[in-house]
């Protein structure tokens, strides 16, 4: 909490996530997989202008028609495909996301990330962001910042990483989501890969910096 606490009087409250609707945070988690923000963007903006950001219209276009929709993301063949499988899923399975949402969300997370390309951080991402459930997202950028700081490993799996902020943090939805995005509002800033330690927030308690202290 320390950390949060630094990190929120840096940079404020982010109100994640950037989306209209549950479902348009679904769609935007399966996109965002390996490309930047601004292409996802580029990608929704398709799907809205030709009426198709919803279920059953995603559902039911030609896949190669997504495809094509959706091209501004990236890999765009796999993700129609992803999506498609994660819809699928969902019809079949749940009927509709408010019902998909409504059980134990422990037991859907098992459900979700055995979804063909459903990863575990793209399923925590749907469970936070669009259900409002307590699932701390881990991306590359908190194992980045978290290993500097000497918490975790860069070795560590995901779980491990995860397990950390699931264990140590009370299990509140609004304190993940902005916790998650802090992170990544700071490692843009000032934890990139090669790290802008000037005026960082947490620059006291960074490892690296300490590490590099000691070298000069």
């Amino acid at each position: 909490m320390e950390l949060f606490d630094a990190l929120l009087k840096r940079y404020g409250a982010l109100h994640w996530w950037p989306a209209d609707t549950p479902f348009e945070v679904c769609v935007g988690a399966i996109f965002t997989q390996n490309t930047n923000w601004g292409n996802v963007e580029r990608a929704i903006a398709n799907l809205k202008r030709e009426g198709l950001l919803s279920i059953e219209a995603l559902w039911e276009i030609d896949q190669q028609r997504l495809a094509e929709l959706i091209r501004p993301s990236g890999f765009f063949n796999i993700k129609s495909a992803r999506l498609k499988d994660f819809l699928g899923w969902l019809l079949e399975r749940h009927g509709s996301l408010e019902a998909m949402f409504a059980g134990d969300w422990r037991v859907l997370r098992e459900e979700l990330v055995a979804v063909r390309g459903i990863g575990p951080e793209t399923c925590d991402s749907i469970l936070l962001y669009a259900g409002g459930k307590p699932s701390f997202v881990v991306d590359a950028y908190t194992r980045r910042l978290f290993s500097r700081l000497g918490l975790v490993r860069e070795t560590d799996n995901y779980e491990q990483v995860r397990s950390l902020f699931m264990n140590l943090l009370p299990p509140d939805s609004e304190l993940f989501n902005e916790y998650h995005a802090l992170i990544v509002e700071h490692c843009k800033r000032h934890c990139r890969k090669k790290p802008l330690c000037d005026n960082c927030p947490l620059r006291g308690l960074c490892r690296g910096e300490a590490e590099a202290g000691a070298r000069g």
